[in-house]
This record gives C-alpha cells, sequence and structure tokens, in this order.
C-alpha cells in the first residue's frame, strides 16, 4: 500500500526514469504531464475497486482531479480530490477534505438550511389552501365583469352622444333650442355621472375581493420574504467561510476574490471545484504544487460536454478567479490561448471577383479580432482588400475548424449574402474524423444549445433556454476505431457541430482533436468542404469545394 501523510499518496511504481514539470499546469489549457496521466491511473483504480463508500456513478458522474506535489523529504507523489460532494459527504478516504465543510451535522449551515427546509414545508401547506385559489379565481372574475360592464356602458354613451348631436342640429331653428340644448347636457352629466359611479362600484367589488385575498396570503407572502432573507445571509455567511490559502500564506475569502470581478457575487458552487480544494490542502501541509489535472468519471451529465476518462480544464466562471488568486507568484506554462496559433498560415484563394472572394481558412485562424489575438480572417482581408466596404464577413467558423468561407466586398453583397444565410438557402457540407465507431450509417440530431455562463466559450445542451440547432450527418467510411462523416448544418450555433458530435445524446463521440468537447490531437478534424450559394449580383448558383488536410 502506498505511504499516506496528510492525503499525501505515493505513486505505486518507480518515478525515478520520469522528469518532473519545469513549471505548474496552465489550468485553462493544458495537456496532462506524464506524472498527472499516472496519478490519474492509480486514482481511477482505486475508483474501481475502493468499497468504503457507495455512489452511482452510472446515474451521477463527477470531476476528480489530481495534483503532483513534492513534500518537505524531497518526495514527489499526488494528491487527490472530487468537486462538490460525493455519497452525500464531504469526507472520503484518500480525498482531500473541502476548503469549507458546509455539510458538518452541528455546523450553521445545516441548522440554518434546516430552517429554510422548515419555511419551505409551511409554505407548501399554506399554498394548498383551496380558498387561495377561489379568492384568486373570484378577482379575476371580477375584474373580468368589470370590464364587461363598464364598456358596455361606455357603448350606450358613444350611442347616446350621437342621438344627442342629431337632436341639437333638428332643434338649432327651434324657439326652444336653449332650453332643449340644456337638457341634453344633462342627460350627457348623467350618463358620465353613471360612469363614475360604476367604476368606483366595480373597484370597491374588486378591492374587496383582493383585501380577502391578501388576509389570507399574508402569512404566506411573509413566509416567502423571510426565506429569501435567510437564504441570501446563509449564503453571505458561507461565502465568508469559504477561504483559499496561496503559496505566501495569504488567505482570501470567497467575497474577497470575487468582489474584483464584474458579477462581484461567487456563483453557486465556487470553491468546491477539485483544483481549489486541492491547492488549498497543499498549500496548508507546506506541499510544494507542481502540476494538475481533472478528469470525468461516470455517465455524461444532460447538459454539459463529459465523457468517461476525458481529461478537462478548470472552469473560468467558478476557478479562474479563485486559482488567479491561489496560484499568484507560481510560474506556469505558456497561455496558449494567447498565442496566435496560425501565424505563417496562409489564406488560399478559391475564388473572387469585384464583390466576393471565397477563401479556404486555415485551421486556428480566428474569423474575427478576439480580445487579445487581432490575426483573423477579417484582419487579413481588410489589409488584402483595402477598397472593400461593409463589414466584409458574412458567416463565420470556428478558430479551429478549416474550410470555405465567403467574404463580401461590398455592402450590397454583404446584405445579399448575409439575407442567403439567414433564410437557410446556402447549401453547406462539412468532413469530420470522430473519435469512434457509429453504428447508424445515418441521421438528423436535435439538440437546443446555449453559452455556458460559467465557462464560455463551451456550449450547453439546454432545453429550456437553448436556441434550436439540427445537423443532419452521413457515415462515409470507418476504419481505426474511427469514423469519418458528413455534416450538414441545418441551423448555425457556435460549437454547432462539436456539440452534436460529442453529447451523450448526439453521436455521444467527439470530433478527433477537439481539445473542448474531447481530446487534443494535431489540429480538430472539422473541415468545411463545400459551399454553395447564389452569386450576390448576377444570382447565378455557384458551388465550391475544397478538400480537407486530413
Amino acid at each position: 500500500m502506498p505511504e499516506q501523510e496528510d492525503h499525501f499518496t505515493l505513486f505505486k511504481q518507480s518515478i525515478a526514469s520520469n522528469s518532473l514539470p519545469e513549471r505548474f499546469t496552465f489550468p485553462f489549457y493544458y495537456q496532462p504531464h506524464p506524472l498527472c496521466l499516472l496519478a490519474a491511473q492509480e486514482l481511477q483504480s482505486h475508483l474501481e475497486s475502493q468499497t468504503d463508500w457507495q455512489h452511482n456513478f452510472n446515474v451521477t458522474g463527477k470531476m476528480f482531479g489530481v495534483l503532483l506535489v513534492k513534500n518537505k523529504q524531497g518526495k514527489v507523489g499526488y494528491l487527490s480530490a472530487f468537486s462538490g460532494k460525493i455519497a452525500d459527504s464531504n469526507h472520503l478516504p484518500k480525498f482531500v477534505p473541502p476548503v469549507f465543510d458546509m455539510l458538518a451535522e452541528e455546523g450553521f449551515f445545516r441548522i440554518g438550511q434546516a430552517e429554510i427546509t422548515q419555511i419551505s414545508d409551511h409554505i407548501k401547506v399554506l399554498e394548498l389552501n383551496p380558498e387561495i385559489v377561489v379568492l384568486a379565481d373570484r378577482i379575476q372574475a371580477e375584474k373580468a365583469s368589470s370590464l364587461i360592464e363598464i364598456q358596455a356602458h361606455r357603448d350606450v354613451m358613444i350611442e347616446g352622444r350621437k342621438v344627442r348631436k342629431q337632436q341639437r342640429l333638428a332643434a338649432e331653428n327651434n324657439n326652444n333650442f336653449v332650453q332643449i340644448k340644456e337638457q341634453l347636457s344633462k342627460e350627457s352629466i348623467k350618463h358620465k355621472n353613471q360612469l363614475r359611479d360604476l367604476k368606483q362600484l366595480w373597484q370597491q367589488r374588486i378591492n374587496k375581493a383582493q383585501q380577502a385575498f391578501d388576509q389570507l396570503t399574508a402569512e404566506l407572502s411573509e413566509l416567502k420574504v423571510k426565506r429569501k432573507a435567510l437564504s441570501n445571509s446563509l449564503q453571505e455567511k458561507l461565502f465568508e467561510q469559504y477561504r483559499f490559502l496561496n503559496q505566501n500564506g495569504l488567505e482570501k475569502s470567497l467575497y474577497d476574490i470575487f468582489r474584483e470581478t464584474e458579477k462581484q457575487t461567487p456563483p453557486a458552487g465556487a470553491g468546491e471545484c477539485a483544483t481549489p480544494k486541492l491547492l488549498h490542502t497543499a498549500f496548508k501541509n507546506d506541499l510544494e504544487p507542481l502540476a494538475m489535472a481533472e478528469f470525468w468519471w461516470g455517465v455524461s451529465p444532460q447538459s454539459e460536454i463529459r465523457q468517461h476518462k476525458n481529461f478537462y480544464t478548470a472552469c473560468l466562471g467558478k476557478c479562474k478567479p479563485i486559482l488567479a488568486h491561489m496560484l499568484e507568484g507560481i510560474e506556469q506554462d505558456e497561455n496558449l490561448l494567447l498565442k496566435n496559433l496560425a501565424a505563417g498560415k496562409e489564406i488560399e484563394i478559391i475564388y473572387q471577383d469585384d464583390v466576393m472572394v471565397v477563401i479556404n481558412k486555415p485551421a486556428e485562424l480566428l474569423s474575427v479580432p478576439g480580445k487579445e489575438i487581432e490575426d483573423s480572417v477579417y484582419y487579413r482581408m481588410k489589409h488584402h482588400y483595402p477598397e472593400a466596404t461593409g463589414a466584409l464577413i458574412v458567416h463565420r467558423l470556428d478558430m479551429s475548424t478549416s474550410g470555405l468561407m465567403v467574404i463580401a466586398l461590398s455592402k450590397q453583397a454583404h446584405k445579399n449574402l448575409q439575407k442567403q444565410f439567414i433564410n437557410r438557402t446556402v447549401k453547406k457540407r462539412y468532413i469530420a474524423l470522430l473519435d469512434g465507431e457509429l453504428e447508424q450509417d445515418e441521421g438528423i440530431i436535435d439538440l437546443p444549445l446555449r453559452v455556458d455562463l460559467d465557462d464560455r466559450p463551451r456550449q450547453l445542451v439546454c432545453y429550456d433556454y437553448g436556441r434550436a440547432a439540427q445537423t443532419k450527418w452521413q457515415v462515409i467510411s470507418c476504419k481505426n476505431k474511427q469514423t469519418r462523416v458528413h455534416f450538414y448544418p441545418i441551423s448555425g450555433r457556435t460549437h454547432q457541430l462539436r456539440v452534436h458530435s460529442a453529447h451523450i445524446n448526439g453521436l455521444n463521440m467527439s470530433i478527433v482533436g477537439d481539445d473542448l468537447y474531447g481530446t487534443s490531437a494535431s489540429r480538430l478534424h472539422l473541415h468545411a468542404e463545400s459551399l454553395a450559394l447564389h452569386h450576390p449580383i448576377t444570382k447565378d448558383w455557384m458551388e465550391f469545394k475544397i478538400d480537407a488536410d486530413f
């Protein structure tokens, strides 16, 4: 059995032939160090063999993390952690403890949560009172009746005005015109007073019904206000208890850390991810962090892309602010997200005339300038065609995707081409290499997508708030446990083909080289190989095709 001290685990086999990392892992874009891979393998073997606790990973998968560390004696080992809780516990053998144990039996969180649950149960009982529904219906009925009766009286008034107008016209030459006019004015005032009285009567009836409803629901409203206040107070207190160390011994709470961010308030679940827990334990026990890696274990979730045993980066929304504090002063690997991986790659011109250009975009070149990298299709086209007018970019390809793009050189051409894309008259075909073998030959994927607000630019499958996204696919060939397919996107959402490929309810296998939803390779094996559209001026049907280089 490996030696353990303060959750520090020595490797089961000799690692003398392995070189140590020169710098700490950049958590948001990395390839696991070989020793992290070995640590992950040992941890996965432990998950398969341990009998100390039970968790059904076929129902709920979990993110696990390993941290390669060196102790004061110079021994190299690793720490293990899981995100959130497992088997309704924060404390399990072999794994580091949470930064703060909110599940402690006598802790303020459980006590506060129990009080909130008690209030919620009381609210549910009160909401079941049938009188509430009866009174609510009565209010709506009174309002509806008032509108009908008031409108009926207004119709009478309108008709009365017409009759009085005719009577005034007929009486203009009458000796009693003044008296008739005065009588007609009295009738008008009478109708207006009747409308006023009718409105007051109905408002009194509505107010009476509303007062009865308010009295019945007063306790319910007070309880909801109280529950919200208790919940907010409990959340604030909880965030203050999560205090993270760094190598300098500086401690910061979640509130201190997120106060400097745009949202200022920590998102739900912040501080419960594996890497912050690992680093906190390392600093607390004078262990030197060398490298990290996180992997998913178990069934994939229904929203985000997480596949069994695949490695994933730390999340940006929850972990980036925390890790910025915890890794302060620690030299990290280069942030490849800031590196222009398309430098030196040329854009191939497939077709050009006075109003449009069709290009073959190389992989890793942005379609439009990013926050950190200006080099892009737009930037290069702007310099290559300085006389061009308009927005140039009609549609986009993901940075890692290669293939055909059409560029507009005039405002008129841009408007026309963009309309074709909006109306979905443009015909597009992609070719991709999938990491696995498909059992069917063709099909349609229909999974709505939205951005992951806590981990941009990742996309989620979301049936509540996602935008409709459909992809038709067709197998070309299968070889060496990989499948070559054609994709025909019906819609054009961000990362649509990548998510539809990798998601458990899609093809359930990622595109080869997808470092966001699958496993890294030399490149993302996704290429826009065919594009057909009407020329924006001549209206001629034009078809373009460029083979993939994989």
